[in-house]
């Protein structure tokens, strides 16, 4: 699968931009505020439906403008199709497939998968358990949709469920019998949710684990392991043996919105046993389980977006990536870089097309 051509209109800086791409390697050069990376984010809503960076799409409209919109053409071996998303103040957001409409955006994910590796990924070694509940839910949800659609249905009743609880505490009272009936709905769906986790993360680690030990110079045990009430429990019954909390708290307490996957090195949390370089190794080696799983489950290889790698990451990791761009690891790959000589002397090695852009202050370049 690759991009061929990618389209912005008053997306983040720029007012307007058309790209032609290679089918290898596209090499995005510019100084630090460019709009370099804004060229991977936009990539990431053709596939996603959303930013990589930002929250709210109101924050991806060029300041002053009302609206935004990205278009691209992708090839596959069985099609060509062109995909635009854009969103008005105002409005929902609009996703199109060959000027079709999608009535959900959920239908869309997985179609496209893209992979981005970028100096932000450390976040989920430092960050709490919701970013990496975030990160595999969207890995996972790319592959499997039946999963996306657990998550849908899931989140939809757990906002049911909160919003009944915010209410006994404003009004002293609440309708026990329609708890206990949300409480049986989110039951089947939550051990479900678990359960593809679970299975999806016996596929993953050793992929994972690979990846790492290639990486590193060390021989550290690393592992990932997911920690979740479920397996053991009934998910009802919890639900009801948590109910005087989650009325004085206002919010439910327990369920697979609250599991988190545990990055460990040697039996133990990396965020604080691991250095600096072991855990750029650890999140890499995620990113690039990441990919061959993908890869393995949709049958061809998804974007590979690079952002700013060259500026983080030691000579031998750099090094392994590159070689994995030769054996043609990978399918289309973008990257960014502030420096040419630098982008210029890593790739001289490689036979693959290379298209170079230079990119400034929201202009592209082509060199």
């Amino acid at each position: 699968m690759t991009l061929e051509t990618l389209h912005l209109l008053f997306f983040k800086n720029y007012d307007e931009a058309t790209l032609q791409l290679s089918p290898h390697i596209n090499c995005f050069i510019g100084d630090n505020g460019s709009g370099k990376t804004n060229l991977l984010d936009a990539i990431h809503y053709l596939s996603l439906t959303k930013s990589a960076f930002t929250t709210s799409d109101i924050q991806s409209i060029k300041q002053g403008e009302e609206f935004f919109s990205i278009r691209g053409k992708f090839s596959t071996p069985e099609a060509e199709d062109t995909v635009q998303c854009s969103f008005r103040l105002g409005q929902k957001k609009l996703v199109t497939r060959n000027k079709h409409p999608y009535e959900r955006l959920s239908d869309h994910i997985g179609r496209y998968p893209v992979v981005l590796i970028s100096p932000y990924d450390t976040d989920l070694i430092r960050q709490g358990s919701e970013e990496r509940r975030k990160y595999f839910d969207s890995l996972i949800s790319q592959l499997d949709h039946e999963y996306l659609e657990l998550l849908i249905s899931y989140a939809y009743l757990l906002r049911q469920r909160n919003s009944l609880l915010k209410l006994a505490a404003d009004r002293q009272s609440y309708d026990r019998d329609y708890l206990l009936v949300l409480d049986e709905q989110l039951a089947p769906l939550g051990k479900r949710i678990v359960q593809i986790r679970q299975e999806f993360l016996a596929d993953f680690v050793p992929v994972f684990q690979r990846h790492y030990y290639q990486l590193a110079n060390d021989r550290e045990v690393v592992n990932i392991d997911y920690k979740s009430q479920l397996p053991d429990a009934d998910f009802a019954q919890l639900l009801r043996t948590h109910e005087r909390k989650d009325l004085a708290l206002q919010r439910t307490t327990v369920g697979p919105h609250k599991d988190d996957f545990l990055f460990l090195m040697n039996e133990l949390p990396v965020k604080g046993y691991g250095s600096q370089g072991q855990q750029k190794s650890f999140v890499i080696a995620v990113k690039l389980a990441h990919f061959e799983i993908a890869a393995s489950r949709k049958k061809h290889k998804p974007l590979l977006l690079l952002d700013d790698i060259f500026d983080r990451l030691d000579e031998t990791r750099i090094t392994r990536l590159m070689q994995l761009v030769a054996n043609q690891t990978f399918g289309q790959v973008f990257l960014t870089d502030t420096h040419l000589d630098r982008t210029d002397r890593i790739l001289s090695n490689l036979s693959e097309q290379i298209l170079r852009f230079r990119i400034e202050s929201g202009k592209v370049i082509p060199l």
